[in-house]
């Protein structure tokens, strides 16, 4: 069975054809699908998709573009919901920051302190975290090892930072998607066969980061299936047993989809 860890089927590029989208995935043999919240507006579509569907799931949380609109209020009955597996996707994004110096670090200071207080959040609900790191990984790390504890969680489209490495030591586990298959990711293949196979999922982030041969296209979970191709390419070993491997780890991390 594979598990897409990470899929934003709440997306509207979705809206028209959710169900022949889930029929391709199955036809390939994912039985899974987490839905991680990434816009608060699209939460309540994200429910519903797993009240209707019984192998989807979701999470609650806020990404860090969005961290001045964090509101506990709104998000605490959808954690409540016996479908929200884990708290996220939180975390830091350097990637698009204000011009002037005390606007960045205006902007750095409430990102930290949303993240800090979802990593709590994560801790007090006993949920593993889905976690995004662009351009911030030396923060980021910072406020995991300080705040994150041994519940864990998973690094979101992990983005080949070797440091990051040293989380797996606090149950956390690594998101591996279409970047893999890019001819440019010179940086993530050298560094995945570092990653213990004991600790890799896999993802999509559909409808982005669509895997080769497909680039250009609206990604969906089928495509987990490239995905898992070149981990086990990469990872030397026949593509059943890494499937038997990453599915393990995925319940290990998310127990709420056994």
């Amino acid at each position: 069975m594979i598990i897409d860890t990470h899929c934003h089927l709440d997306d509207a590029r979705y809206n028209d054809d959710i169900e022949e989208v889930l029929a391709r995935a199955k036809s390939q043999g994912v039985e899974r699908f987490i839905i991680p919240a990434a816009d608060p507006t699209t939460l309540e579509r994200a429910c519903a998709l797993a009240e209707g569907h019984e192998e989807i799931f979701f999470a609650v949380g806020v990404h860090p573009y969005d961290a001045k609109n964090y509101d506990r209020d709104f998000l605490a009955p959808f954690i409540e919901h016996k479908k929200c597996v884990a708290i996220g996707e939180c975390g830091l994004d350097y990637y698009r920051l204000p011009e002037s110096d005390e606007a960045i670090k205006a902007e750095k200071q409430l990102q930290a302190e949303v993240f800090v207080d979802q990593i709590l959040w994560a801790k007090e609900r006993d949920l593993p975290l889905i976690v995004h790191i662009r351009e911030a990984s030396e923060d980021a790390l910072r406020l995991l090892e300080e705040h994150a504890g041994r519940r864990g969680g998973v690094l979101h489209c992990y983005n080949a930072h070797e440091a990051l490495l040293r989380l797996s030591d606090q149950n956390f586990y690594y998101g591996i998607g279409g970047v893999l298959t890019f001819k440019n990711a010179k940086k993530l293949i050298n560094v995945y066969p570092k990653i213990p196979q004991s600790r890799l999922l896999i993802e999509t982030d559909a409808p982005y980061l669509t895997p080769h041969p497909h680039r250009g296209e609206r990604n969906e979970p089928s495509y987990t299936r490239l995905i898992l191709s070149k981990m086990a390419e990469l990872s030397g070993v026949e593509e059943a047993q890494l499937e038997a491997v990453v599915e393990k780890n995925s319940l290990n991390l998310f127990q709420k989809l056994q």
